[in-house]
């Protein structure tokens, strides 16, 4: 194999930071400061974080993850991308490194000998190419799409061209099969992957997402997975269905009956009392808030239910074996390892502690009374401090989260709201 390949991480915001290198250097350790996985969105330093000047900037280590090599369809070659972790200098994980996060996490129920797996329902909106906030020209018709066509597929054919890519590069990939359907909002999808163990689900959820913002332009469009990139149309949510499995291959929420086991129970209220605190998890940008809006399929608060989608946590009808928690709060531009380990964390906290959760709502959650989530980036980075937090993430990666989305807010205040979207169209 010759040419160049990719070395990269995830940083705070689940965006790809690394080098280009050539393929011959694949497989050995790179390099890279620990300060690259805690910039901004825009890809700035922050300015009073401890891993920039007070330590020298120093470096970490990128050592590989045990997925194999992924070719990046998209680029000419298909050149390959070697997913890594950061390494402290001795060896140990980087607290900074999000998918050491979510690792972390997944330890901790392996030690019950547990298996957490997930599913993604991901939204994303096609725009039309070189910064035209407009709805996409449909392909197949060559007018401006005008009405949502929610799971219209006659407005899905007319994209096939370009979801034909996206399975193929997929499939090519490793990324877990995908269900893809029209949404609400003017040139607005959904992809939905398949079950599978957390890490793995999460890393398809990350990949999935830079190979629909990479394939989009070679079909004249732009992908955004912002949650509310239109005021005045739906937003685009990050739906996440956990469940776990014993050493045995059993559900441990599954005791044949439509409530569930006590487990999951338990894993609700562990959900339920950390979710105001974790709101930056789920909504991590300036604009993620404007999908906060009642009677808008978006949760407002911290309440649960069975088969009722007005609810954050939503435990779906269907066959016991398939018995889970579809946690239904965050925004396409979360980061999805630190979302899965905020959701697994806290329900891991919930069984360990064994609380019951108050008692399901039925019909609108919107008109009950339930704990709210945050309904700013600044408020939700002041509830970063709450004392719940500690029990999933490590200090650090809470204390440079906290730094970075301060500086994330003073600089995208700063701009405006078209401006705003345009920057933010790029990246998110």
């Amino acid at each position: 194999m010759t040419g160049s390949a990719r070395i990269a991480a995830v940083d705070l915001n689940g965006q790809l930071r690394g080098k280009r290198v050539p393929v011959e250097k694949l497989g050995e350790p790179a390099g890279l400061p620990l300060s690259a996985l805690n910039v901004d969105i825009f890809g700035h330093d922050i300015d009073d974080s401890p891993l920039v000047f007070a330590s020298g900037d120093a470096d970490g280590t990128l050592l590989t993850v045990e997925r194999e090599l992924i070719p990046l369809p998209w680029l000419d070659g298909a050149p390959p991308l070697q997913r890594s972790q950061m390494h402290l200098s001795d060896g140990q994980p980087f607290a900074g490194d999000p998918r050491q996060a979510l690792r972390a996490v997944l330890d901790r129920y392996a030690a019950r000998g547990w298996t957490p797996h997930c599913a993604v329902e991901l939204e994303f909106y096609l725009v039309e190419k070189d910064g035209n906030l407009a709805a996409p020209i449909d392909p197949k018709t060559g007018r401006r799409a005008f009405a949502p066509q929610v799971l219209g597929l006659r407005h899905l054919d007319g994209f096939e061209a370009f979801f034909n890519e996206v399975e193929h590069g997929a499939a090519a990939m490793g990324i877990a099969p995908a269900t893809v359907t029209s949404e609400s909002g003017l040139g607005q999808f959904e992809v939905t992957l398949d079950h599978r163990p957390a890490m793995v689900a999460a890393d398809d959820a990350l990949l999935m997402k830079e190979l629909i913002k990479g394939m989009a332009p070679r079909h004249g469009f732009s992908a955004t997975f912002l949650a509310k990139p239109f005021g005045d149309d739906a937003g685009n949510g990050l739906h996440v269905h956990a469940s776990v499995l014993d050493d045995a291959g059993h559900n441990i929420f599954d005791d044949g009956t439509d409530a569930g086991t006590d487990l999951i129970r338990h894993a609700v209220a562990g959900v339920l009392a950390a979710m105001p605190a974790s709101t930056v998890f789920f909504a991590p940008h300036l604009m993620s808030y404007g999908r906060f809006v009642e009677n808008a399929h978006a949760p407002t608060a911290a309440a649960w239910g069975y088969d009722n989608r007005t609810v954050a946590l939503r435990i779906p009808a269907g066959a016991p074996a398939a018995r889970r928690l579809e946690h239904r709060v965050a925004g396409g531009d979360a980061n999805p390892y630190l979302l899965f380990a905020a959701v697994l964390g806290a329900a891991l906290m919930g069984i360990e502690d064994g609380k019951d959760p108050p008692p399901p709502i039925t019909g609108n959650a919107y008109g009950q009374s339930a704990p709210q989530l945050a309904t700013s980036l600044e408020a939700a980075i002041a509830a970063l401090d709450a004392p719940i937090l500690p029990r999933i993430f490590a200090a650090e990666l809470l204390d440079n989260l906290a730094r970075m989305k301060r500086q994330d807010r003073a600089k995208c205040a700063q701009m405006s709201d078209t401006d705003l979207l345009l920057a933010l169209l790029e990246t998110v």
